[in-house]
């Protein structure tokens, strides 16, 4: 079958750090059937038998419903759009079927109960929701019901929210405090089925600002469990319970502004497992991070697990802001008979017991490094990794940016390696490449960069820019705080020095924690197969 594609958008990007092509079209052929199909039955409370549909779904263009009493035709209802059906008293299998664009579909069964009798034996259950503050979640159950109608009781919210028979419905408050809760049941009889109940709406205390970024380290320096800044073990699961839900504690993973972390709930212990049969040694690393965010807990006893036992480690917490937590290995390996070469899990227990939740975010492990990523920059280490990444779609072939043998060992340029970027075809105005410095650059060094820079042509703009990683980020997901410099080439297929005056940008400061390099070949000129090297990246007065 032909594709079918329609334009989505044209999104213009200062700077997107990803080698990818951008496609700007849609392939309908591609989108996935609808899901959580399902409908919102109520019925008149008159012995008539009325039932109005409301379906809903996700990715659906359309619905059709078949109602389940012998009526062949199907009712075709449009997203956000009810139908009504006559049924006589009974039990119905109503089949209520998802349509997507591209015709894929997804059909349920859901059941509709018409009774003429009132509801019986009603059952309620209300509850702070564990993870979301001020929210509460209800849930009513009733013989011959087929829905309810919920009033939360909040002044100036006098509409109900109804919910089918036996399903849950979730309301958040403007504040906490004490309500009246009132839950009506309802079948196709005149006469109805109530509850109320004075509940008492609660918060979740939750941080409202990020953890510390962690600094750039090299890959062989840490091994990561869980956070965003570096590549984590595969398969972890952070939420193995081991039981403990009957203790009332439970899991969610929190997003801040989309940074998630770790969110145990009335923490008794919780932990993380590592993938089946899976286990790291961590004793070449000197410490286990982490940072835990609390309002009850006074500790927190970290254990590490290996296949022979386990070994714990309590800290102190500090209530309503961050704990940052180092524990050194060595603190595992000095209680008896223990080995960190084959850690299989990660336990965690809240002092008090079940007393309180906890925010976890960046666990690793790490070492110390021997050699890091800084200022100057000369690639000729046979030890450390330089991870350069590119953006603009620009086509590098397998490696987007590489460290590759001097070609040119001429001039002021003999050393043996240097950086490759190929400025493709096709490429971005903006194509270029980045790379993180494991340490801030120290402006007592200078506060202007030189680059060796050999270009394929005179007059190619090379626009140098550093960046404060963790600063806070733009809509297209990067840094606020940077520094751009530009330079032109004077000389062609030959090496030759730029100097970029970082103080000549209003932007500049020396306060701010600079920890990435970008360089941008032949800045404002769409890609034309080019390549440029680049070499001795250093500070200079």
């Amino acid at each position: 079958m032909k594709n079918l594609k329609y334009i989505a958008s044209l999104i213009v990007a200062a700077v997107v750090f990803s080698c990818a092509t951008e496609n700007d079209l849609i392939d309908l052929d591609a989108l996935s059937a609808p899901t959580n199909i399902s409908a919102l039955t109520t019925v008149t409370q008159d012995n008539t038998g009325k039932v109005t549909f409301l379906p809903r779904g996700e990715g659906v263009t359309q619905y059709e419903i078949l109602f389940g009493d012998g009526t062949t035709t199907a009712a075709i209802v449009s997203p956000g759009g009810t139908v009504d059906h006559i049924y006589k008293e009974g039990v119905y299998d109503a089949t209520i079927t998802g349509k997507t664009v591209n015709g894929k579909s997804t059909s349920v069964i859901q059941k509709v109960t018409v009774s003429f009798k009132a509801p019986e034996n009603l059952v309620v259950t209300i509850d702070n929701d564990l993870a979301t503050s001020k929210q509460v979640n209800v849930k009513a159950t009733a013989d011959f019901a087929l829905f309810y109608d919920v009033y939360f009781g909040e002044a100036g919210k006098p509409n109900p929210i109804s919910a089918n028979n036996g399903e849950s419905v979730s309301y958040t408050y403007q504040e906490a405090g004490v309500y009246t809760i009132r839950v009506v049941s309802k079948s196709a009889a005149i006469k109805t089925t109530e509850l109320s109940k004075v509940f008492t709406v609660t918060t979740v205390s939750k941080p409202f600002t990020s953890a510390a970024t962690p600094p750039n380290r090299q890959a062989s320096d840490v091994i990561s469990i869980y956070g965003s800044k570096y590549t984590n073990v595969a398969g972890t699961n952070c939420f193995p319970d081991w039981g403990q839900a009957g203790q009332g504690s439970s899991w969610a993973e929190f997003d801040l502004n989309g940074d998630k972390m770790l969110n145990y709930i009335n923490l008794s212990y919780q932990g993380i497992a590592l993938a089946d049969n899976t286990s790291i040694d961590v004793s070449g690393m000197e410490f286990i991070h982490m940072d835990v965010w609390t309002a009850k807990l006074q500790k927190i006893e970290t254990s590490l697990i290996s296949k022979t036992g386990e070994r714990p480690v309590v800290k102190d917490l500090v209530a309503n802001q961050w704990t940052s937590i180092d524990i050194p290995i060595s603190a595992f390996t000095s209680q008896t008979g223990f080995t960190v070469k084959d850690i299989i899990q990660l336990k965690l227990v809240g002092t008090p017991w079940a007393g309180g939740s906890v925010f976890v975010d960046n666990i690793y492990f790490y070492k110390t490094a021997t050699s890091t990523i800084g200022m100057p920059l000369d690639f000729e280490s046979s030890t450390l990794t330089y991870p350069w990444t590119c953006f603009g779609s620009a086509s590098f072939g397998a490696i987007p940016v590489s460290i590759v043998t001097n070609p040119d060992k001429t001039g002021n340029n003999v050393s043996d390696k240097v950086v490759k970027i190929e400025k493709s075809a096709g490429a971005q105005v903006w194509a270029g490449a980045s790379l993180d410095l494991d340490a801030k650059m120290d402006f007592t060094k200078g506060t202007s960069i030189k680059v060796n820079v050999w270009s394929p042509k005179v007059g190619a703009i090379i626009l140098f820019k550093t960046e404060v990683s963790t600063s806070t980020k733009d809509g297209n997901g990067n840094p606020t705080v940077f520094v751009e410099v530009q330079a032109t080439t004077t000389v062609a297929n030959s090496w030759q020095v730029l100097t970029f005056d970082l103080t000549s940008a209003t932007s500049f400061k020396t306060t701010n924690a600079y920890d990435r390099v970008i360089l941008f070949p032949d800045f404002n000129v769409a890609g034309s197969g080019s390549t440029y090297y680049f070499d001795d990246i250093k500070q200079s007065n």
